[in-house]
C-alpha cells in the first residue's frame, strides 16, 4: 500500500485515527499522524535495519528530551561548554563554579554535558535543583558527574547530534569556557545556526579564565584568518562577545533580555516580543540606523499580539516591534536587538 503525508490513506489511516482516539490525551493529532506515517514509509522503503534503529533511538532521545525538560519552558537556561579536563582547584574550574553559582542567584538554571571538569564545576555553582546535563555514551572521560547523578534532570544520549539539538534548543544562552575539540565544536556549530537564522539569536559568551588568552588568541584567528580573507563578515563579529569575568558575563546574558522577550516570524514579517514598549522617537532611529538590514521599502512599526501569535497567550499582552527584516544580516539584527536592550525611554 502506498503511504501519503497530505492524502487520504483509505484504511490506514482509519486505523490511525482508530489508535489515536484508543490512547487519547494526545495533542496536535494531525502532527502525530504523520509521524506514524513516516515510520510506517521508513519500514516500507528501507531495508537497512541499521537506518531504522537510529531513527527509532533518535526519536526516543528526542521525545525524553521534551518531556524532561517541558515543565522548565518558562525557566531561562544557559548552557555552559568547556573541557571535560579542566582539574578541580583549576583557575577555570573554580570560575565555573562561581559562574554557576551566580547563574543560579540571578534565576537561571544550567545545562551542561554532566561530565566532569567544567561541565561539573558549573553544576556545582547552580546546585542539584538548577542543574541540567546531557551526557553522551562513551568509552571514555564523560562519566556523568556526582551532581548530575541520578538527578532527575539527566539524559543520557547515544548520539552526539541528538545532544546538541538539546543543548541549543532549550538554551537561552550560551557561554564556553576554554575547551578541545568538542568545546570548539560547540563554539562554531552555535555560531553558524545564528548566524543562517536557523537558531533565534541569544547571548553567545566566551569566557577567559584568569591568566588565560584562550578566546582572545581564537578572536585573532577569527580576525585574520575569516574576516579579512572574506569567509565572514564584520557584522558577524557581533554575534558573540569575549569576557574575563564571571560577572560580566552573567551581565551581558541579562542585559540581552533586559527588554527583548523573543522573536518570531510571522509569514515574511519578523515579529520582536517586548519586555516593555519603546516610545516613537527611538523606533524612528532603528528604522535609520537600521535601514541596511529592511527588505526595500520595509519599516520597523510598533503592534499588539498577531493574530497569528494567539496559540502563544501567556505572551500576548506583550508590544511588538514588526519588522521587515530581510532574514540575512543576524548580526547587525544583533545589534538592534543592542540598541532596544540600551533605550531609556518609557
Amino acid at each position: 500500500m502506498r503511504l501519503y503525508f497530505h492524502e487520504s490513506n483509505g484504511p490506514a489511516d482509519e486505523a490511525i485515527e482508530a489508535l489515536i482516539q484508543m490512547v487519547g490525551g494526545i495533542k496536535s493529532p494531525e502532527l502525530i499522524r504523520e509521524m506514524m506515517i513516516a515510520a510506517l514509509k521508513a519500514g516500507q522503503e528501507d531495508d537497512d535495519k541499521a537506518d531504522l534503529k537510529l531513527m527509532n533511538t533518535t526519536l526516543k532521545e528526542m521525545r525524553f528530551t521534551s518531556k524532561i525538560f517541558g515543565p522548565y519552558s518558562n525557566v531561562k537556561k544557559v548552557t555552559v561548554f568547556g573541557s571535560a579536563r579542566t582539574k578541580p582547584g583549576a583557575p577555570a574550574y573554580e570560575m565555573a563554579v562561581q559562574f554557576g553559582r551566580e547563574l543560579k542567584d540571578a534565576g537561571y538554571m544550567v545545562i551542561t554535558g554532566g561530565g566532569p571538569g567544567i561541565m561539573q564545576a558549573v553544576n556545582e555553582g547552580a546546585g542539584v535543583e538548577h542543574s541540567f546535563g546531557v551526557n553522551i555514551r562513551l568509552p571514555f572521560e564523560q562519566k556523568s558527574n556526582p551532581v548530575i547523578d541520578g538527578n532527575p534532570r539527566s539524559i543520557t544520549y547515544k548520539y552526539f547530534f541528538n545532544r546538541k539539538v538539546a543543548f541549543l534548543k532549550e538554551a537561552h544562552a550560551v557561554a564556553l569556557f576554554p575547551g578541545g575539540f568538542g568545546t570548539l565544536d560547540e563554539a562554531m556549530e552555535t555560531l553558524t545556526l545564528v548566524q543562517t537564522g536557523k537558531r533565534d539569536l541569544m547571548p553567545l559568551v566566551l569566557i577567559d579564565p584568569p591568566g588565560s588568552r584562550y578566546w582572545a588568541r581564537w578572536l585573532t584567528f577569527i580576525e585574520t584568518e575569516l574576516m579579512e580573507r572574506g569567509y565572514i563578515s564584520p557584522e558577524d563579529l557581533n554575534l558573540f562577545d569575549r569576557v574575563e569575568s564571571t560577572a560580566a558575563a552573567v551581565e551581558r546574558i541579562d542585559h540581552f533580555y533586559r527588554r527583548f522577550h523573543s522573536l518570531r516570524y510571522v509569514a515574511d514579517k519578523l515579529v520582536i516580543r517586548l519586555n516593555q514598549p519603546v516610545d516613537d522617537a527611538a523606533i524612528q532611529e532603528m528604522a535609520a540606523s537600521f535601514a541596511d538590514i529592511l527588505v526595500p521599502g520595509g519599516r520597523i512599526t510598533l503592534s499588539k499580539c498577531l493574530p497569528e501569535e494567539v496559540n502563544e497567550a501567556e505572551i500576548a499582552d506583550l508590544p511588538r516591534l514588526v519588522v521587515d527584516f530581510n532574514r540575512k544580516s543576524f548580526g547587525r539584527l544583533r545589534r538592534l536587538i543592542d540598541m532596544l536592550n540600551n533605550h531609556e525611554g518609557q
